[in-house]
């Protein structure tokens, strides 16, 4: 059975197409590009498969549930959409302690190793809002991860990264797969995805051109 299904997938705002009969499907275990500029709807497609927006026809079915109408957000899911919103007057340790109050089912110590994961601190005492936009992205990684979630959707996860950094973030998602994770990753950056995906989607102007 597909990990995750699009069916006739069609997405409205307004007057304008972002998302245009969309049919794809994606295994389980398995580490996903999404290539398009700015605009070609890749983040889009990420948003409709974590239930951020409502298809105008058409549906999205993750792990056997339908989205906004068996549930509205796939479980075990970690996602870099976007700019997440952080706390800036606390410590990289104390965001994610916030966040895992929510469903409480990770421990201090797994809160420092994903932390660590990403390369930061994790007994750093600064305040993020005195991070670089390179520490906060690492943060946000580590968010998407610390919770040891099944399905992963980043958008642009190494943004502002050094080239050292983005190595060694990509190792860290070659590992999740070992691991039997699926990862969808949205970039701009080509080179990037075909060193390390599975498999490639480009998308253009809301439609799927190709998948490879």
């Amino acid at each position: 059975m597909d990990y995750i299904k699009f069916e006739n997938y069609t997405k409205k705002i307004k007057d304008k197409v972002v998302l245009n009969n969309i049919n794809c499907s994606f295994e389980k275990g398995k580490i996903y590009g999404l290539y398009g500029r700015n605009g070609s709807g890749k983040t889009m497609l990420l948003r409709a498969i974590a239930g951020l927006i409502v298809p105008t026809s058409g549906s999205v079915t993750v792990n056997g549930e339908k989205i906004h109408e068996t549930i509205d957000f796939p479980k075990n899911t970690g996602i870099i959409i976007e700019n997440l919103s952080l706390f800036p007057e606390l410590t990289a340790f104390q965001n994610l302690k916030r966040l895992a109050m929510i469903q409480n089912k990770v421990s201090d110590e797994e809160i420092y190793k994903a932390i660590e994961t990403v390369g930061l601190d994790p007994k750093n005492n600064e305040k993020i809002k005195t991070y670089s936009l390179g520490m906060k992205q690492k943060l946000n990684i580590a968010q998407a991860i610390f919770e040891n979630q099944e399905l992963l959707l980043l958008d642009e996860p190494t943004n502002a990264l050094d080239e050292q950094s983005v190595k060694d973030i990509y190792n860290l998602f070659m590992q999740l797969k070992r691991e039997g994770k699926t990862l969808i990753i949205a970039s701009h950056i080509r080179e990037d995805l075909e060193s390390y995906c599975d498999s490639i989607l480009f998308i253009e102007n809301g439609n799927l051109r190709e998948k490879r």
